[in-house]
């Protein structure tokens, strides 16, 4: 009986782990958490109940639960395929996981697609009164100067377009054997990861709207600062991926924390290409550009 339960299967049965119970208390916390933070900084209150949640705490103890479950989570992932759990199958499901989590990410960003599209389409629209007092019945709105597509912009979809082809040169390197092509590319993808989010953050700092000028402002930023954000996110799973390719990690049968990375990656390039041609060049077209 000893041997049979010793005998390797194409699946692996794992003890009871804590980690989706703590990601679940989290992210009820990190929630509400930011609901009450919002109404704290708005000066209003906001109660569950009978409990008065309109402070900050909560919501970093929830942010605090979850970064901690991440970083536990992950570290036995890599510790059980170091030891050989995945098998075919947990690697299988393991990819389908990542494809369904870059589903979701795909619908996350519709919603602020949606958002910008509604407004810049239907602009003049006449049961929209509120919004065509505040665009003028046209898009952009009247008074707001744009960004001009074809500097700041274009410099960053040149910087994610490199690092995608770079990210793919580290991935073949690794199937081929290759560990110094392996760091050298994903040397180059983290270093323009970090560029590109510091041009955008040079160009939020000298931008001529804000967010809460008008419609444009408030659909642009939300749409790009949540891109930015996925950028950074991004850089910090390559980051990862840099330290264990060090440590000798990957190999060309077995990556799929890479793997995953580069999937990542490549979503976040894709993404970016549809806000430039749709936000920064069709968004903002025919209006006056800022200067300077």
């Amino acid at each position: 009986m000893a041997q049979a339960h010793q005998k390797n299967h194409d699946y692996h049965i794992i003890d009871p782990s804590p980690w989706p119970l703590l990601a679940a208390i989290g992210a009820f916390l990190l929630t509400f958490g930011g609901v009450g933070y919002m109404r704290y900084l708005s000066g209003g209150s906001f109660e569950l109940f009978g409990l008065e949640l309109a402070h900050p705490w909560l919501f970093y103890i929830g942010l605090a639960i979850i970064l901690y479950t991440m970083v536990g989570w992950w570290s036995d992932t890599i510790k059980e395929a170091h030891e050989g759990h995945h098998t075919r199958v947990v690697s299988l499901h393991l990819r389908y996981g990542m494809i369904m989590f870059i589903a979701s990410e795909v619908m996350f960003f519709v919603a602020w697609f949606w958002a910008f599209f509604d407004a810049s389409l239907f602009s003049n629209e006449v049961i929209q009164a509120a919004r065509v007092e505040f665009t003028g019945g046209q898009w952009p709105p009247k008074g707001i100067e744009v960004l001009d597509p074809w500097h700041l912009p274009l410099y960053n979809t040149v910087i994610l377009l490199l690092s995608g082809t770079t990210v793919t040169w580290a991935h073949h390197a690794l199937l081929h054997g290759d560990r110094r092509g392996l760091v050298a590319g994903l040397t180059l993808t983290v270093l323009l990861g970090a560029l590109f989010s510091f041009v955008q953050g040079y160009e939020y700092a000298h931008a001529p709207f804000t967010f809460k000028d008008s419609i444009y402002g408030s659909t642009f930023f939300m749409a790009t600062g949540f891109h930015g954000f996925h950028v950074l996110v991004g850089t910090i799973f390559l980051i990862v991926c840099l330290l264990r390719a060090l440590k000798g990690d990957f190999t060309p049968k077995q990556h799929f924390g890479f793997e995953a990375a580069a999937w990542y990656w490549h979503f976040v390039d894709v993404v970016w290409l549809f806000l430039f041609f749709s936000i920064y060049i069709w968004g903002g077209w025919g209006a006056p550009l800022a200067h300077g």
